[in-house]
Parts: structure tokens; sequence; C-alpha cells
């Protein structure tokens, strides 16, 4: 008898895509993984529920998806993650359309609760258990590409931002072993990833809660100790819990790319404490520039909010001026998005939509502004560039150190031999735009 097919849709953001790896992982023995949800029998949708943007997408989604069960082959129409997680037996009565809905902590009940539904043994149902001590894990199958992957080193947060509903929904902080890590990274690494890409909510605090110590340099040693890994980049860096160890690391360790997220979300003492973040300007800027000392040729990147409750035109000024200052190789911003069951949704002085979006565009525009003078600078340097492919423009493309995957531009260039994607090519920068450079291939450029 053929196996059924299934597909998947991931939404959200990289630890999702862990989970939806994992998923696949599971269920890759017993059904056929399809990416055309138009050829699939059962479809998943790895729903984000971490703001209001994105819970329309996720419902989107799953209605865009109920339409393939008249007009394609789906059978079974199943959603999972933070959405489902958050709202539980409500969303599977407002979507009668799903068949199964399952929380972020429960793919190990995956494969029986679809063979039960199909037998016909069992009823729509939600099977949504809240728990702080499970950690999503085991054999994945990649969805980045060849030579690239995601590593989940922890799961749950203890921060409670007053924005942020992620506590409730993924737990506490729980961080996996320092063995169960470096098994994961050995075994990507057979399989030919030559990039590792460390997350979790919060990095820097890696290994507290299970070794009472900050364990990230550590990791990052034993890491690098894996033979075919040539890069490790680290995102999701609380800039208080960056150590002078850490920094070491950093510096010290060639395969650790010189490249730090530090999500600082806000800069004025004022719009800090209303967040609940745990520092405040002095010791922000006090890290970053003992990054940017420290570690030779530093990339940054960080993400802000703007238009939080009571955030003033005083607040935001001092948010520009900042940026300026410090200029950050790499910045997104975001617009304050007013969840329930969060403490800042109740607080008074909400900042009117159409003034978010003018603060955000103005943010955007001093940052292309950063950007451009930025890697303008960078015509005439070298750089080591993993090849990730060809576009219809016959410009080959990639990424060096700088740029995180699908985040950070990338840098074109051409060459009349044909090259291995995957390899790393010396490329020498030659033009510059807002975000992404152009290059040509160095004669020395290994293949």
């Amino acid at each position: 008898m053929s196996k059924l097919n299934f597909g998947i849709i991931s939404l959200g953001c990289d630890k999702n895509r862990i989970d939806s790896e994992t998923v696949l992982g599971t269920i890759k023995d017993n059904y056929e993984i399809v990416n055309d949800p138009k050829k699939a029998d059962i479809i998943l949708i790895n729903t984000c529920g971490f703001i209001e943007a994105s819970k329309q997408e996720s419902i989107d989604t799953i209605l865009e998806m109920a339409e393939y069960k008249e007009k394609y082959n789906c059978k079974m129409l199943i959603a999972t993650g933070c959405l489902t997680q958050r709202y539980g037996d409500e969303l599977l009565k407002l979507m009668p359309e799903l068949d199964l809905i399952l929380g972020v902590n429960d793919y190990n009940k995956l494969n029986n609760a679809i063979k039960n539904f199909l037998k016909g043994d069992a009823e729509k149902q939600s099977l949504c258990n809240y728990s702080d001590e499970n950690i999503n894990q085991g054999k994945r199958v990649v969805t980045t590409g060849s030579f690239s992957a995601y590593v989940r080193i922890s799961e749950g947060c203890n921060n409670y931002c007053s924005y942020c509903i992620i506590p409730k929904i993924r737990g506490k902080y729980r961080s996996r072993t320092i063995q169960d890590i470096i098994e994961e990274c050995t075994e990507l690494a057979r399989q030919g990833i030559k990039e590792i890409i460390i997350v979790a909510q919060d990095t820097t605090r890696y290994g507290i809660d299970i070794y009472n110590k900050k364990m990230l340099p550590e990791l990052l040693r034993k890491i690098g100790e894996i033979k075919a890994i040539e890069w490790i980049r680290i995102l999701y860096c609380y800039p208080e819990e960056i150590t002078d160890e850490l920094v070491t690391e950093i510096s010290n360790n060639d395969k650790v790319c010189k490249y730090i997220d530090i999500p600082i979300q806000h800069i004025s003492n004022n719009i800090l404490t209303k967040m609940r973040r745990r520092t405040r300007k002095e010791e922000i800027t006090k890290a970053i520039l003992n990054l940017k000392n420290s570690i030779k040729n530093i990339c940054l990147r960080t993400s802000i909010i703007v238009g939080f409750s009571g955030e003033t035109d005083e607040d935001f000024e001092e948010l520009k001026d900042f940026i300026r200052f410090i200029k950050f190789d790499k910045l997104g911003v975001f617009k304050y998005s007013r969840e329930e069951e969060t403490e800042a949704f109740n607080m008074p002085n909400q900042i009117d939509e159409k003034i978010k979006e003018q603060r955000q565009e103005d943010l955007m525009i001093i940052q292309q502004e950063i950007s451009l003078e930025i890697n303008k600078n960078k015509i005439g340097r070298i750089y080591n560039v993993m090849i990730e492919g060809k576009n219809s423009d016959d410009f080959w493309y990639g990424r060096n150190y700088e740029m995180a995957p699908e985040i950070d531009g990338e840098i074109f260039f051409k060459c009349d031999r044909i090259l291995n994607v995957g390899n790393f090519a010396k490329i020498k920068i030659i033009d510059s735009l807002e975000y992404d450079l152009i290059g040509v291939v160095c004669d020395e450029s290994r293949q």
C-alpha cells in the first residue's frame, strides 16, 4: 500500500522552523513528504501566535488550506504551534475546518492522532497540553538547504517582558544538555551542514538552569571542534548576559562568525522600564561599545519596537539619535503589537497606528542611509562567501559572515565557470547597494 502524502507549512520564527523539521523527522517513515500542498493528503500548518499580524497570517493560511479539502487531495487538516497552544479548544470551535490541533509540546502524539483520525476512531480533537519540561528535539528533516541549519539550545523564556506572550506559550527557560546539542550538530555535519545557527529565546542565558552557570562559551568551543562545521552564528543575545568570557570566545574562535544579534528593542529608559527590560541605556551602550572595541570587524544586528505604550516624541528622538550614534550593521524595526494576556495590553497612552507606521518608516530611512554608508566602505575588501545559488540574471549569490540567512541581504557576483553550491569562494567587493553587495570572484577562490 502506498504511503499518504504529507505536506507542512511553517510560519513564524526559526524556532518554529525547527519544530516543523522535527515534525517531518517524526512522520517521514510513515508518510511521503511533499512540498506542494495540492498533492498532500494531510496538511499541517505550524502556526505563529506572537503578534497580531502573525496570528492573522496563521488564520488566513488555515482557511486557504481548508479549501484544499474540496479542490485537491487533502483528507486531514492539522494546526499546531504557538497559535494553537495559545487558544486551544477555542480555535477548534472557531475553525471547524480543522481536524486536529496540537500545542508546541505535543509532536510525540502526532503519528497516533493522525492514524486514529484516518481510521475513524477519533473525532476532531485538541491535544494542547502545557509543559514546562519538554523540549522538541530528535531527528529532523532540514529545510534550510543543504549547508545551513538552525540549532535550538534552549526552550522557553524567564524574562517576562511586558509586551511578550512567549513565556505563557513556551514556558519557563530550560536548556538542552551540551551532549544533546553536540550530538545533533555532529549529525548535521555528517549530512553536509557547514553553518550552525544557534537560536533560543535568549541564547546568552544558556546552561544557567542545568549547569548553574552560563555555558555558551563552552558550547561554542565544543561545536567548533566538529571538523566539518565552518561557521557558527549566534542569534538572540541579551546585552546584560554578554560576559567577558563570551566576548573572548567569539573573538578567539575562528569558526564563530564575528556577528551578534542583540535585540535591544529600545534605548529610552522610560520605555525600557515600561517594557520590563532588564537593562538601561547606559548598560546597553557599554555592552555594544565593548563588543565593537573587543572584536575586530564585528557585525551587530538589533531589533527595535516603535510605538510602545507611552512612547513620547522625546523617547523616539532619543532612539533615532542612538541609532545614528551606534550605526548598527543590521537593524529590524517592528511596530508594537498590543497583545492580550500581556502586562502591556492594559497600559495607558496607547499609540495611534499611523504614528507607529511613521516612526517605523523614519527609522528605516535612517538605517538605509547607515547601511549604504557601511556597505560603501566594503568596496575593495575580499570576503569568504558561502555560495547559495544562481539567479535568473545569471548572477551567483551567497553570504559572508556578516549575513544571516533570509534577513541580511546577499553578495551577488558573476562567474563564467560552474561553482559548487555550499562551497566557499573568495569574493572581492566592487560595488554596493543599501543592503546587498556586488563582487567578483578572486583567482585564489577554492572550489
